[in-house]
């Protein structure tokens, strides 16, 4: 594989997401939430020992993983797959297929490396970013750069929810967050130590006990290393969306209480 430019990679990225106005606030905060991706890929692949050839195609994944976000606002004005479609199979479309007659601007994967010899492993680590699980037939290779990947994902979700509002990541008001009670299969997710799939979240709630399980499911020791070295675990913990008061029900605050103490014992451990 030859090199990779990271600076021809980055200017790359930065025409594309341009063209898509990057003072829009949701664009700009995808721009970000990618920059923090890649370089935590960079910052795990590197802490975990591997070759500086595979620390900057880890790192040209991250950079790469949320390519069809931008389609994705611009053609249905969502960041929610299920009122558009998968941003994971519109950032292959972008890199890999054809780009729309109307797009903004087109790209290609060739625009960031010229050696195609790990076009497959980069579109796998594109194609399964936000799938629940990997598929079982993927080599061991292409699943540690998935598992990077991924990784790196939900280290930045935690920062970017942590940094935002109630209102601005469920479109609910703290009231009606606070008023809402953990469901059954969120919780036993958790004490299951797995995340929780999009069917078992029912409750405002309940997309708080899915954050902080993305914990329990990080692959690479290094990543859980840099979670707690971040410290958004901690925030989400103390302060869910910057929320000091407790929830209505003392039942459901007696149930956060245990998740955060559990949590926090895990953490140690970890």
């Amino acid at each position: 594989m030859t090199a990779i430019d990271r600076d021809r990679a980055r200017a790359a990225f930065k025409s594309y997401t341009d063209a898509y106005d990057a003072t829009n606030p949701r664009i700009a905060l995808k721009i970000e939430h990618t920059y923090h991706v890649a370089e935590a890929c960079d910052a795990v692949a590197r802490e975990q020992g591997w070759s500086s050839e595979d620390i900057d195609l880890a790192w040209l994944c991250g950079l790469l993983h949320d390519m069809g976000r931008f389609e994705q606002l611009r053609r249905w004005d969502t960041f929610k797959d299920a009122e558009s479609m998968s941003h994971a199979v519109l950032g292959i479309e972008v890199l890999f297929g054809e780009n729309p007659a109307d797009a903004p601007a087109v790209m290609s994967i060739r625009d960031f490396i010229d050696d195609p010899a790990e076009d497959e492993l980069i579109r796998a680590s594109i194609a399964y970013h936000s799938d629940f699980r990997l598929p079982a037939q993927l080599d061991e290779r292409t699943r540690s750069f998935c598992d990077i990947v991924r990784d790196g994902d939900k280290i930045d979700i935690m920062r970017t929810i942590a940094d935002s509002t109630v209102d601005t990541v469920l479109k609910v008001d703290e009231d009606t967050f606070l008023a809402s009670h953990f469901s059954t299969p969120a919780l036993t997710a958790f004490d299951e130590h797995r995340c929780v799939a999009r069917d078992e979240r029912d409750e405002p709630a309940d997309f708080l006990v899915g954050l902080i399980c993305f914990m329990f499911e990080l692959v690479y020791p290094a990543s859980r290393a840099l979670a707690r070295e971040q410290g958004d675990i901690y925030r989400l913990l103390d302060a869910p969306f910057g929320i000091t008061r407790p929830f209505t029900d003392p039942a459901t605050q007696a149930t956060w209480s245990r998740l955060k103490d559990e949590m926090r014992d895990w953490l140690v451990r970890a």
